[in-house]
């Protein structure tokens, strides 16, 4: 069974030219916690998820598939 893309983070991370290893040490996050994010394992609450968009410089909204919200 395929996982259910929930967030874009790797796409964005992708597009921004930026490693989860970037972003964890740019939030003080543990390297494994962001792995789960970015791999959609785990979730990032709605502050962390700010602070990511805040780190990337980007809106917020990039970092949701929009997909996921329709259903």
């Amino acid at each position: 069974m395929e996982k259910e893309m929930i967030n874009r983070l790797k796409i964005v991370l992708a597009e921004e030219q930026k490693s989860s290893k970037w972003l964890a040490e740019k939030l003080g996050k543990d390297r494994a916690t962001v792995s789960k994010w970015v791999t959609n394992t785990m979730q990032p609450d709605a502050r962390n998820l700010l602070r990511i968009a805040a780190a990337l410089n980007i809106d917020a909204g990039r970092l949701l598939n929009q997909k996921h919200l329709k259903k």
